[in-house]
């Protein structure tokens, strides 16, 4: 595995975590529906959907429930966050690999902070997969192309990308 790729277990102390799963995996937290998963076209099906909960874009809050990422943004050390999306996966019946993709064209970095255990995954651009374990931390240069998945074994695949100086 690429020596810029770093994967941190039990990233968070349990009650922090605790504290945004719950959050997240709460039925009344505000989802949104996204009719596309990448800006890449090339395998969009009627699968091609997922739900998103915007927390930061384009270096601006848009969420006021953006406090609860402190915990991993101080760890993280951010010094700037660019975005800070969560996303929700929906269990298709079949686990989809979607496109391939960079979230930024620039130099920055990005990570992947997992909310629940599933078969889902993200494929790195060597064909690296690495596995959705709820507490877990992906770091990673966000202008490498990565792509995700939907999962078989739970209701849904849950997880946050940052994207961050």
């Amino acid at each position: 595995m690429n020596e810029q790729i770093k994967i941190i277990d039990n990233f968070l102390p349990e009650n922090e975590f605790k504290n945004i799963s719950d959050m997240l995996m709460n039925k009344d937290f505000p989802w949104y529906y996204s009719d596309y998963i990448t800006r890449h076209y090339e395998n969009k099906t009627n699968n091609s959907f997922y739900f998103i909960h915007m927390f930061f874009n384009n270096l601006i809050a848009n969420s006021q429930i953006y406090t609860h990422l402190f915990p991993i943004t101080d760890r993280l050390s951010m010094k700037s966050i660019i975005r800070a999306k969560a996303n929700l996966y929906p269990n298709c019946g079949e686990l989809i690999e979607h496109d391939m993709h960079t979230d930024y064209n620039f130099e920055h970095q990005a990570a992947i902070f997992y909310i629940n255990t599933n078969n889902g995954y993200t494929k790195l651009k060597d064909g690296t997969k690495i596995e959705s374990i709820a507490n877990r931390v992906l770091i990673f240069k966000g202008n490498d192309l990565h792509c995700s998945t939907t999962c078989t074994d739970q209701q849904a695949r849950i997880n946050i990308n940052f994207n961050y100086f």
